[in-house]
């Protein structure tokens, strides 16, 4: 078991014990030993039993269950609440925006058990009734589960991708001695997959037939042109069913969009797919550049392609790594490990932007800390060179749009990023005001994940995205195109225009540890979807032109 499995065991045995109405001192224990364990650098299974207990923020108690759950695999104390909580209970625990307390009140006062029952009740105005809802609450709950309820069963394209490689071996077992392809939305790099699609060169009667001999599998539905199935971790595959004739045809059409099908259709109704051996040959009989499948959703693509296609961003045109926390903040490791990790990947520089003082839960930094972490900037600069790390951070725009710290302050930074954590539930006045405040805010260098959302989990705060790419643009700020995979913030569709309007993409992994940065790629993946290219990407920047852009940036906001 690993630390982050331990810390999730501690993290429910305290929203457990919360809704039980345990002691609030037992509460607070175990969601301190959750946010301890989860922090830890060296994993808890490879610590001699005799020095755990040494370890600062794991007393006797918290270290006892440490013991327990690496020996047995489980807690007693943990099992216990288990058995008496009923199961959908425990699933409203797993929805962000519904606290412990509240749903004690649900389930005790409220006699309500299911997300379903929660719904309907909150549908009824029954929710705003009891002590600690009202109408604004209710409100917040329900849109919260609208959007848990119709995000269920989807992905995140980074969790099917993690997967893709066995799934492959999986259909290859499965379908044996026939062609088989991927297609669908995972092929086109959408940032969320609610079906995984392929086509099977067979009949759907033999799909069915080979299906229905794996055990965990449910077929939930079947007709002559695929069959739908889920897999026991609840993803759901859609296997179309062709035969050898239309095998190339299906493989091309079910790897764009229906628009681009139509239009494509339409343009060039002659074509002998049979004939073409890949899709490149498709396109090369009728004298198309190739467009890949990503870029296979308008059908202006088409157009663009008779001329020629971008030479869209690639993994590899990342130089440096902007937007990651080490330990100073709430990250993982140190700055120099963040350093080392970065080197090693040939990148030629690292931005550190840990969090603000606002951003007091994720030990944001004060000024003395600034400033001791500048000094210390300083000495690892000089035994990392030609490598350099630039002072940055990631400042909190606040209620006003006002940015975390004094003129002075931010001045001693060689960038900004202005990023909203707090108080996300706004109105689009209310949001617009704030960003376009700090857009105007002359030491906001780059504005962090626009929206705030978390796919899957939260919707963002709604805004024009039109007006704060028009403000970025005449303001000189650069939008961040947040890598990680749960945030994919600013959403690709929304690139175009920040293109038109010639204002630079920053595709940041946004790192809280080292093996974060390899979250860079699911950026690069949307902007392919935006034909963002890496002159329009500001990590694609070198050392040399990045230090330019600063320099350059700072001289004409201080004519």
């Amino acid at each position: 078991m690993d630390n982050a499995q331990i810390a999730d065991n501690f993290s429910l045995l305290a929203k457990l014990s919360d809704v039980h109405g345990e002691n609030s001192f037992k509460v607070k224990a175990y969601s301190s030993a959750a946010f301890t364990i989860d922090k830890l650098t060296v994993e808890l299974s490879e610590v001699p039993k005799e020095k755990l207990f040494y370890i600062k923020g794991i007393g006797e108690s918290t270290g006892k269950k440490v013991l327990e759950l690496l020996e047995t695999g489980g807690l007693e104390a943990l099992n216990s609440l288990i058995e008496k909580t009923p199961d959908g209970i425990l699933e409203m625990l797993t929805i962000k925006g519904i606290g412990p307390k509240k749903i004690a009140t649900i389930w005790k006062e409220m006699e309500i058990e299911t997300v379903g029952e929660l719904l309907y009740a909150c549908k009824e105005n029954r929710l705003k009734l009891y002590k600690g809802f009202g109408e604004k609450t209710q409100l917040n709950v329900t849109e919260t589960l609208d959007y848990y309820l119709k995000s269920k069963g989807s992905f995140l394209y980074a969790q099917v991708a993690s997967i893709i490689s066995p799934l492959e071996t999986f259909f290859a077992t499965v379908f044996a001695n026939v062609r088989i392809a991927i297609t669908g939305p995972f092929k086109r790099q959408f940032e969320i997959i609610h079906e995984l699609e392929l086509v099977v060169e067979a009949t759907t009667d033999e799909i069915t037939k080979r299906l229905a001999a794996i055990t965990d599998v449910e077929i939930l539905e079947k007709n002559a042109s695929y069959v739908l199935f889920k897999t026991s971790a609840g993803l759901k595959i859609k296997v179309h069913g062709c035969d050898a004739v239309c095998w190339m045809e299906q493989v091309f059409y079910k790897s764009g969009s229906p628009e681009f099908e139509m239009a494509f259709r339409q343009q060039y109704p002659a074509i002998n797919y049979a004939n073409c051996i890949n899709e490149e040959a498709i396109f090369n009989s009728v004298s198309l550049n190739f467009i890949p499948s990503f870029l296979r959703e308008s059908p202006s693509i088409i157009e663009k392609s008779a001329i020629a296609i971008p030479n869209y961003i690639k993994t590899g045109d990342i130089k440096g790594i902007i937007h990651s926390h080490s330990n100073w903040s709430d990250g993982n490791n140190t700055l120099e490990e963040m350093a080392n990790a970065a080197i090693a990947k040939g990148l030629e520089y690292l931005v550190i932007t840990d969090h603000s003082k606002s951003a007091f839960y994720a030990n944001g930094l004060k000024e003395d800390r600034i400033q001791a972490q500048h000094v210390y900037i300083d000495e690892l600069n000089s035994k990392l060179a030609p490598f350099k790390i630039f002072k940055s951070i990631e400042s909190d725009i606040l209620n006003d749009g006002s940015l975390d710290y004094s003129d002075a302050v931010l001045s001693t930074f060689d960038l900004v990023i202005a990023s909203v954590h707090s108080n996300l539930k706004m109105s689009e006045d209310k949001a617009m005001m704030r960003l376009l405040n700090a857009i105007k805010n002359p030491y906001t260098t780059i504005l962090g994940h626009l929206t705030g959302r978390l796919l899957l989990s939260r919707k963002g705060y709604p805004v024009d995205h039109r007006i704060i790419i028009d403000a970025c643009a005449a303001n000189g700020v650069v939008i961040e195109l947040n890598a990680n995979p749960s945030r994919l913030d600013i959403d690709w569709r929304h690139i175009e225009y920040a293109l038109e309007k010639n204002v630079l993409i920053s595709i940041n992994p946004d790192a809280h540890k080292t093996e974060g940065f390899d979250d860079t790629r699911y950026g690069v993946l949307v902007a392919q979807k935006a034909m963002l290219t890496k002159e329009q990407n500001l990590s694609s920047f070198g050392l040399n032109e990045f230090e330019a852009y600063l320099r350059n940036r700072k001289l004409k906001k201080n004519s």
